[in-house]
């Protein structure tokens, strides 16, 4: 990891705000391409705290989202392509590019690729160390795409409100005949789907929520009307695109804040593309690979092949 100010040079081909598989996989592209980059993040990943992840291709008997981001870190090092430890607070548009800054230092790129990622809502009242456990021990899920087929058969809890919700809980119940909804914030209201809860073969649970726990590898989610212990909990509570540096630029956003990109990866603001969570689609690792592969391409040729 560099700090700015050992930088053997401050402009860049490319400069990459982000550090997940999305991040690093552009930057090996980049790499590779011959073209100057340089990664920015203050390693905050969504992708490392995956505590196994079964279904990317290539690790039969699972990895964990850390040790896969060390691996594509591994490889990274073995370029010339610096990665600086921080929090990009601004990007601005100047001659030839964009000036990145970072707390009270900067950095130019003639393009930037955004891989900033996505953060979670957090099931409410569950103590952050009980939460960090439950998500470690496979017992606390955000991801049904990921690990639905582990849950095969168990009982779970979704934890969700409005459509969304009843869309994680609907997804569930193709793998287990035990599945209950529960809004966290009072009764739940909205239907599913338009069917009846029985129709659909999921039981809907009142909230309010008051208290939320995983102690001695048991999770307990607490009602006034009810204590559940189910042997899975997925969270479904919505999430926040960190996409306001885009914003700031002017970039086209989507109505839930995903940076708007064409076929490849390129968002409305010329030099600027977009990969991973941050742009709208199937929120997982393979796919944050085929963006930044997509968006690193598209920088090679955008900027030899203008």
């Amino acid at each position: 990891m560099f700090h700015a100010h050992e930088l053997p040079f401050m402009t860049f081909a490319c400069v990459i705000v982000g550090a997940g598989p999305a991040g690093l996989t552009a930057a090996i592209y980049l790499a590779r391409f011959g073209l100057s980059a340089c990664v920015i993040a203050d390693d905050t990943s969504r992708a490392g705290r995956i505590p196994l992840c079964r279904n990317f291709p290539g690790y039969p008997d699972g990895i964990s989202g850390s040790d896969f981001l060390s691996r594509i870190g591994t490889q990274l090092g073995r370029y010339d392509v610096p990665r600086i430890a921080g929090r990009v607070t601004s990007i601005a548009p100047e001659a030839e590019g964009f000036r990145v800054c970072h707390g009270k230092l900067s950095v130019h790129g003639r393009t930037v690729i955004l891989a900033t990622g996505k953060i979670d809502a957090p099931p409410p009242l569950m103590p952050a160390a009980e939460h960090d456990s439950a998500l470690h021990d496979g017992r606390l899920h955000y991801c049904p795409v990921c690990d639905a087929n582990e849950v095969r058969g168990a009982e779970v809890v979704v934890l969700g409100t409005g459509k969304h919700g009843v869309r994680e809980a609907e997804f569930l119940r193709c793998y287990t005949g035990k599945v209950a909804l529960l809004c966290p914030d009072g009764p739940h209201a909205c239907g599913l789907s338009g069917r009846k809860p029985g129709s659909a073969g999921i039981t809907l649970v009142d909230g309010p929520l008051t208290g939320f726990s995983y102690r001695s590898k048991t999770l307990e989610l607490t009602t006034a009307d009810a204590v559940l212990q189910p042997e899975h909990i997925y969270v479904a509570l919505g999430c926040r695109q960190r996409s306001e540096l885009a914003a700031e630029l002017g970039a086209t956003l989507s109505g839930d804040g995903c940076i708007v990109v064409d076929a490849h990866q390129r968002s409305s603001v010329a030099g600027l593309y977009a990969a991973g969570d941050v742009v709208a689609g199937l929120d997982q690792i393979a796919t944050a690979v085929g963006h930044a592969a997509i968006a690193a391409t598209a920088v090679r040729n955008d900027l030899l092949c203008p």
